[in-house]
């Protein structure tokens, strides 16, 4: 069960790209499991991928071609052809080469992606049966279908989409995301694809991907678990009548303040959706000497297992806060300096519990669905936000029972 409401969003249309889906029966027989993005030739195309050294053949299949224009996306749900060997790569370059010959194009300008289960074969005949269908269903409205046909445990789909003007032109940019466990901020634990009709060059679009998702999917995590097959794609069709985007441009950084608005959402998205999940909670670290160390305390919050337990229970166990910053490796820390709220619940100062702290003001607190952690180390001006959720019966449940 989400988080929250987290209903679909109005997907607006991005001029220059479609999408089509079909189930061709990778695992279950009941949803559609194969997703085709066809994007016009003038486009370009930017990506960034898992950093999991055993990461999937499909991935290693994208990075290779990801230099070569790409304008086909292949993305199957169902089985992650990870952990499978030279066959898993012979199986990725057989589908990318099938759907090359179905659209008449290259099979380098073709990157696969794959989700489900590790170290099973990729069931290519299966794939290659539906891919006809997938492509004739391509349409420009299908963010919907696609968004649900890239799910695994997600237990809803994943979408967002805005408009922005720029230039006295309108510009689009829609996106979709699938991740629910195996999530760890370490670029970028889910599968996600977002299309802007905005005119702008890959080495540009490439370095705006990378900025928002360091700020949006790099700092979030369901259980600390880094997965092997996971990416993250920004096309760009060009197809907007808006003046092309250059780095020094006073539209770049409206387009690219909304590629992150867009990413951070589908992040939350994801979290809300975490396995399992009861609780969404924002850990808000302040008062850091640097990024790294502000982000080294709120991941090691966000990794407890002890704090996420206690967050499902909703226990106001302040200390495993306490001790989870106190590990976190910060060099020489001052304890007398760091504080710790709830909420506006102050649960510690000066090193140690608040006095005026009561449990059931905590306890008010630990009711509530949503959660912000705040925690100021009193060492400089750097903040950073990591969005995590908690541990429940369910998490267990589902992974236990993933391959049944």
């Amino acid at each position: 069960m989400a988080v929250g409401q987290c209903d679909f969003p109005v997907m607006h249309e991005v001029a220059g790209l479609c999408l089509g889906t079909t189930c061709a029966g990778i695992k279950q027989t009941l949803k559609d499991d194969l997703l085709v993005i066809a994007m016009a030739d003038s486009g370009t195309c930017a990506a960034v991928f898992t950093q999991n050294a055993f990461c999937a053949a499909p991935v290693l299949l994208a990075k290779a071609n990801l230099p070569h224009q790409p304008r086909w996306l292949l993305i199957n749900s169902g089985n992650a052809n990870a952990g499978t060997g030279n066959q898993g790569m012979l199986d990725a370059l057989d589908s990318c080469t099938e759907l090359a010959k179905c659209v008449d194009g290259a099979a380098n300008q073709v990157l696969p992606f794959s989700t489900g289960v590790i170290g099973q074969p990729l069931p290519v005949d299966k794939i290659i049966i539906a891919l006809p269908t997938a492509i004739a269903d391509l349409a420009p409205n299908h963010w919907d279908k696609a968004a649900r046909a890239i799910m695994t445990t997600d237990t809803f789909p994943k979408g967002v989409s805005k408009q922005i003007n720029l230039g006295g032109q309108i510009v689009t940019i829609t996106g979709i995301s699938k991740g629910a466990g195996m999530i760890e901020p370490n670029m970028a634990t889910m599968l996600g694809f977002i299309a802007t009709d905005a005119k702008i060059a890959q080495p540009l679009l490439q370095a705006c991907l990378a900025q928002a998702v360091d700020q949006s999917f790099n700092r979030i995590s369901v259980d600390g678990d880094t997965s092997t097959n996971d990416a993250c794609v920004l096309l760009a069709t060009g197809a907007s009548l808006a003046p092309e985007l250059f780095e020094d441009s006073a539209n770049y950084p409206i387009f690219a303040d909304a590629v992150m608005a867009v990413c951070k959402q589908l992040a939350e998205w994801i979290i809300r959706d975490g396995e399992g999940a009861t609780k969404l909670m924002r850990i808000w670290v302040e008062e850091a000497s640097t990024d790294d160390e502000a982000l080294q305390v709120a991941k090691t919050i966000a990794h407890s297992p002890l704090v996420k337990t206690a967050f499902f229970a909703s226990d106001p166990n302040w200390g495993r806060i306490l001790a989870a910053v106190g590990r976190a490796g910060v060099s020489n820390l001052i304890l007398e300096h760091v504080q710790i709220y709830l909420n506006e619940v102050c649960i510690v100062k000066d090193g140690c519990r608040d006095p005026a702290y009561t449990e059931a003001a905590g306890q008010f607190v630990m009711n509530q669905e949503e959660i912000v952690v705040t925690v100021r180390l009193g060492r400089g001006q750097i903040a950073a936000e990591v969005l995590t959720c908690d541990f429940s019966y369910d998490y267990v449940k589902i992974n236990a029972e993933y391959r049944t």
